[in-house]
């Protein structure tokens, strides 16, 4: 029900209870940590509405929504520390993983995307979250590694930021900049001697740097050309099928459909 098991819901449980257990009072008695946690973690699983939540866990909406609110930010606060923090991610063995699988050379470290979450728009946020679908959203930005595995996340902007907006004002490319992410140097390609820096990939709203490649325009293309977009592309999919875009292609077969 609450897609943990019980051993990591009491390991969970240990380590918010101290920050959401309640008094109780003459009046009535406190909704207990478990139940605190329970519901939280139900509504994390499914994204229920707090109304359904309600009448499962007999409480009423708001309370529910209190209680998500206050607990998520106990699992916050006492994670983050050791769940939320910058890794030294091993950028070749990323790079080898996706020559291997997805036949991209070694200077590809991380395929970058962006994803619209439609959400309920706030009281009073006027057009501040809707995009260009027509629809009110938040914009998760991720970058994913060849097996499909999130290595970077950033979420919470209004929808009515571009992907290229976002990644702009984004830490992460404040960290490229900075050379932060201590990348490997630039390295001769495969049986050339062609130095190629290390580098992310992306579709045509992200802007082209040494660290970031993305497609050639879709016009008058030579051959050289349309092969490189079709390995981009297929190196590309990996962040598109983690997002849960499209099938998950057979690894190592060509495919028809180029996003």
């Amino acid at each position: 029900m609450l897609r943990v098991t019980v051993d990591d819901f009491y390991k969970l449980l240990s380590l918010v209870e101290p920050f959401i257990t309640k008094t109780n009072i003459v009046m009535r008695r406190s909704i207990s940590a478990n139940d605190r946690l329970s519901v939280t973690l139900r509504c994390l699983a499914t994204g229920e509405s707090f109304k359904s939540l309600g009448f499962q866990f007999r409480m009423g909406s708001t309370t529910v929504g209190r209680i998500v609110e206050e607990t998520c930010n106990a699992l916050h606060r006492t994670m983050k520390k050791d769940y939320l923090k910058v890794r030294n991610y091993e950028w070749r063995k990323i790079a080898e993983e996706f020559d291997m699988k997805w036949q991209f050379p070694h200077c590809l470290i991380g395929a970058i995307d962006g994803k619209h979450i439609f959400i309920l728009p706030p009281a009073n946020s006027g057009s501040t979250f809707y995009n260009y679908k027509s629809r009110f959203s938040i914009l998760l930005m991720a970058v994913v590694d060849a097996n499909y595995k999130f290595i970077y996340t950033n979420v919470g902007v209004q929808g009515r930021v571009s992907d290229v907006g976002l990644f702009a004002q984004s830490d992460l490319r404040a960290a490229l900049d900075e050379r932060k992410l201590n990348l490997p140097p630039a390295e001769a390609l495969p049986n050339t001697n062609i130095i190629m820096p290390y580098a992310f990939v992306g579709d045509e709203a992200y802007p082209l740097r040494n660290d970031l490649l993305k497609p050639y325009p879709h016009r008058r293309l030579q051959p050289e050309q349309r092969i490189f977009n079709y390995r981009l592309s297929r190196a590309r999919r990996v962040v598109e099928n983690a997002f849960g875009n499209s099938c998950k292609p057979t690894q190592g077969v060509p495919h028809n459909h180029l996003p």
